[in-house]
C-alpha cells in the first residue's frame, strides 16, 4: 500500500433580536444583490452577463485585482493576492466565466473562491500543485474548473493538496486532465461533494488520518491508481462516510495485486460508511477494506470488476456487508485473512451474479475465480441469492483457517459446486441450513481441501459426516 452534510436547520422566534454581525451582514446582502442583479437582466442572450453579475453579488470581483479571465498571462501573482486579500476579511474571491492561467496558490484562513460552474476555470501551468494549504481552516471551492494540463505532479501531491485543514469544502467543481492525483488531504475534516473528477493521472481523492470526512455525490470518471484512498498510517479510527457517488473505469496503472485499480479503498481505517455507491469497470475491486475495523459496505451497486468485487481483509475485526448488487466480477464477496486477524462479519441480502473464473494477471496463473461468496471466521451468511457461480456459491473457510460461521437461507442457483466448505484437519465448525441449491453439477455442498474438492455431495444419503459440519434442512434439486 502506498503512502499515498447534513442539511441546514433554520429556528425562527417570534420577538427573537437579531445579531447582524458584519459577516452576516454581507451574506444577506449579497443574497439580496443576486437577486436584484437577475431580475434586471434580459433572459434571452444574456448568459454571460447575468453569470457575471450574480458572481459578483456573492463576493468580491476578481477583476477589481487586475485578474483578467481569457488573458493569456499567468495571472498566479494577481489570484494570490486577491485570494490573501479576501481572506483577511472572510469575504469569498468571485472569479467570472473564463480561463485564468495559473501555477501554484496558497490557500490561507477563510480563504473562499467561487466560480460560475463550468464556465470558471483554473488552468494548471506547472508546479507541486494548483491549490494548497497547511493548518488553514474554514476553505470552500466552489463552481471552479481545476484544469491540470495533463502536468506532471510530484508523488503524495495533488492538484489540490491541503494538510492539517478544518472545514475545507470543495464543491460544485470540476477537476480534469491531472498528471497526477486530484485531491490529497491529510488531517482534513469537512467534505468533497458534487465534483466531477475525470481523466486523473493517480487517485482522484486521497485521505490520510480524516478528522471527520464526507465524500458525497461526486462524480469519478477515470482513475489510473484509484477511486477513492481512505488511508491511515497506523490503524485507528477513521469514520469517513463515502456515500451515493458514481465511479467508472479504475485502472490499476501502477501495476500491483491489488493496491491500485479499485474504485474505494480503506486502508487501516477504522469505522468507514461506505454506501449506495454506483460502480463500473475496475481492473480490481469496487470496495476493498484492508485492514479496516466496523466498515460497512452498504447499498452499493456494482457492475464489471475483474477481481473481488467487495472485499474485506487482512487485518480487521467487525464488517457489514449487505443489501449490495454484483453483476459481473471475478469474485462476488470476500471476508478473509483469518490467518492475519481478519473475522467477525454479516454478509446479508445481497444479489450476486455472472461471476467469471479468471482474475488479473497480478494475482497469480493458480488464481481462480468464479466463488459469490467466500468466508472465513466467526461470521454470518445469510439471505443472499448468488446465481451463474462457475467455481463456488458459496465458499466456507480455506483449510485449516475456518471458524464458527452459520450459512442460511441462501438462495444459490447455477454454480458448479453450491457451498464448499473446509473439512481439513483443525477446521472449525460450520452450520449449513435453510438453503435452496440448485443446479450445482459438482454437488449442493461439498468438503474441501482448501480449493480442492474431496468429498461427494454431502446432501446425499449416505454421503460421509464431519463432526464441525452441521448440515441442517436444506432444499436441493
Amino acid at each position: 500500500m502506498t503512502a499515498a452534510i447534513p442539511g441546514r436547520q433554520r429556528r425562527y422566534r417570534r420577538g427573537m433580536a437579531l445579531d447582524f454581525d458584519r459577516r452576516r451582514l454581507l451574506t444577506w446582502s449579497a443574497t439580496g444583490l443576486a437577486a436584484g442583479a437577475l431580475a434586471r437582466v434580459p433572459a434571452a442572450g444574456a448568459a454571460t452577463e447575468r453569470a457575471t453579475t450574480l458572481i459578483s453579488a456573492l463576493g468580491r470581483d476578481a477583476t477589481q485585482f487586475g485578474i483578467r479571465p481569457g488573458s493569456p498571462d499567468d495571472q498566479t501573482r494577481l489570484l494570490q493576492r486577491a485570494i490573501d486579500e479576501c481572506a483577511r476579511t472572510a469575504i469569498p474571491l468571485a472569479l467570472p466565466p473564463g480561463v485564468y492561467r495559473s501555477g501554484p496558490l496558497t490557500l490561507p484562513d477563510n480563504a473562499q473562491v467561487i466560480g460560475v460552474r463550468g464556465a470558471t476555470k483554473i488552468a494548471f501551468t506547472g508546479g507541486a500543485w494548483l491549490m494548497a494549504s497547511e493548518g488553514a481552516g474554514n476553505l470552500a471551492l466552489t463552481g471552479l474548473v481545476l484544469d491540470g494540463s495533463g502536468l506532471p505532479l510530484p508523488a503524495g501531491r495533488g492538484l489540490v493538496h491541503c494538510q492539517f485543514g478544518r472545514t475545507v469544502r470543495i464543491e460544485d467543481c470540476e477537476i480534469v486532465e491531472t498528471g497526477g492525483g486530484a485531491i490529497w488531504f491529510e488531517n482534513v475534516s469537512g467534505h468533497v461533494r458534487s465534483t466531477q473528477f475525470r481523466n486523473i493521472g493517480r487517485t482522484a481523492i486521497v485521505s490520510f488520518d480524516a478528522k471527520g470526512l464526507l465524500i458525497a455525490q461526486n462524480t469519478i470518471l477515470g482513475a489510473n491508481s484509484n477511486g477513492i484512498e481512505i488511508l491511515r498510517h497506523v490503524i485507528g479510527d477513521d469514520g469517513t462516510i463515502v456515500t451515493d457517488n458514481r465511479i467508472e473505469t479504475i485502472k490499476a496503472g501502477p501495476g500491483g495485486s491489488g493496491q491500485y485499480g479499485n474504485a474505494i479503498n480503506a486502508f487501516r481505517a477504522g469505522n468507514v460508511i461506505v454506501r449506495g455507491n454506483r460502480i463500473r469497470d475496475c481492473d480490481f475491486s469496487a470496495v476493498r477494506g484492508n485492514s479496516s475495523s466496523n466498515i460497512q459496505i452498504t447499498g452499493n451497486s456494482v457492475v464489471d470488476v475483474r477481481e473481488c468485487a467487495l472485499f474485506s481483509e487482512f487485518s480487521f475485526e467487525a464488517a457489514i456487508i449487505a443489501h449490495n448488487t454484483v453483476d459481473g466480477a471475478g469474485v462476488g464477496i470476500s471476508v478473509a485473512n483469518f490467518n492475519e486477524g481478519g473475522r467477525l462479519a454479516v454478509v446479508q441480502g445481497n444479489i450476486i451474479r455472472n461471476l467469471k473464473r479468471e482474475l488479473p494477471p497480478a494475482d497469480g496463473p493458480d488464481a481462480e475465480g468464479g466463488t459469490g461468496i467466500f468466508v472465513e471466521a466467526d461470521s454470518s451468511v445469510t439471505g443472499n441469492v448468488i446465481e451463474n457461480a462457475p467455481t463456488f456459491g458459496i465458499g466456507v473457510g480455506w483449510g485449516p483457517y475456518l471458524r464458527d460461521v452459520a450459512v442460511s437461507g441462501n438462495v444459490i442457483r447455477k454454480a458448479f459446486i453450491g457451498i464448499g466448505v473446509s473439512v481439513v484437519q483443525g477446521a472449525g465448525s460450520a452450520m449449513i441450513d435453510n438453503n435452496v441449491i440448485s443446479e450445482t453439477p459438482r454437488g449442493a455442498v461439498v468438503g474441501l481441501d482448501h480449493a480442492r474438492p474431496v468429498t461427494p455431495d454431502l446432501t446425499r444419503n449416505g454421503a460421509e459426516k464431519f463432526a464441525q459440519v452441521v448440515l441442517g434442512t436444506n432444499q436441493v434439486r
